[in-house]
C-alpha cells in the first residue's frame, strides 16, 4: 500500500468517534521518504481547520525546533497517534488510539525512518509502551524493534511551561548529531 493510498483511507475514516466532529482529517506530511518521522499526539483546532499537522502555536515552535537542527520541514515527515482532533483538546482515549493504530503503522512502514521521534507522553506510551515516561526519555536515543527513537517533548509542553524550551532546543541537536553520526543526509 503507498503512502498517499493510507492517507486517503484516513481521509474517509469513520472507525471512532472523533471523526463525527471533525473538519478534516489530518494524515500528516512532508516526504514519503524522510529519514526523520516525528509523531504527535493529535490535530488542534487550527490543524483540523487545515486538514494540516502542527500549523497551530506548537507546530510555529516544530518548525523553529527544525530550522535550528538544519531539517527543512518538507524533509521530514509529520504526524500524530490519531488523525482527527479531540474534543477540546484532550489527550485521546485508548479506543481512539487503537482506531488510528494501523494508520501510524502503516505510515511507520511505508516511510521507514531512521529516527522516529515520539513527541509527549501519549505519543511516548503509545509507540514505546504504556510505562514510558518522557520525562526520563527526552532526548535519549535507542533502539528498539530494529528502528531508532528519540523521544522529545511536545512543543505545546515548552509552550506551556517555558522552562522546557531550553531542553527541547537540546534534544533537537542530539537528533542532529545522531544523523550526523550516521551518515544521514536530510535535505
Amino acid at each position: 500500500m503507498l503512502l498517499e493510498q493510507v492517507h486517503e483511507e484516513i481521509r474517509g475514516c469513520a472507525k471512532c468517534a472523533l471523526a463525527q466532529g471533525r473538519t478534516n482529517a489530518v494524515p500528516g506530511e512532508g516526504s514519503g521518504n524522510a529519514r526523520v518521522l516525528f509523531v504527535g499526539e493529535g490535530p488542534g483546532q487550527e490543524e483540523d481547520r487545515l486538514g494540516r499537522p502542527f500549523v497551530g502555536p506548537a507546530g510555529k515552535l516544530l518548525d523553529e525546533l527544525l530550522t535550528h537542527a538544519g531539517l527543512p520541514r518538507p524533509s521530514v515527515f509529520i504526524t500524530n497517534i490519531v488523525k482527527c482532533r479531540p474534543p477540546g483538546n484532550r489527550e485521546p482515549q485508548p479506543e481512539e488510539i487503537a482506531a488510528c493504530r494501523p494508520y501510524l503503522v502503516s505510515q511507520i512502514a511505508l516511510i521507514r525512518p531512521a529516527v522516529l521521534c515520539p513527541l509527549g507522553s501519549p505519543a511516548v506510551r503509545t509507540l514505546l509502551g504504556k510505562d514510558a515516561q518522557i520525562g526520563r526519555l527526552h532526548g535519549r536515543a535507542f533502539k528498539q524493534r530494529g528502528m531508532v527513537y528519540l523521544p522529545l517533548y511536545h512543543p505545546a509542553a515548552a509552550l506551556h511551561q517555558g522552562s522546557l524550551r531550553p531542553t527541547l532546543l537540546e534534544d533537537i541537536l542530539a537528533l542532529r548529531r545522531i544523523l550526523d553520526e550516521q551518515g544521514v543526509r536530510v535535505v
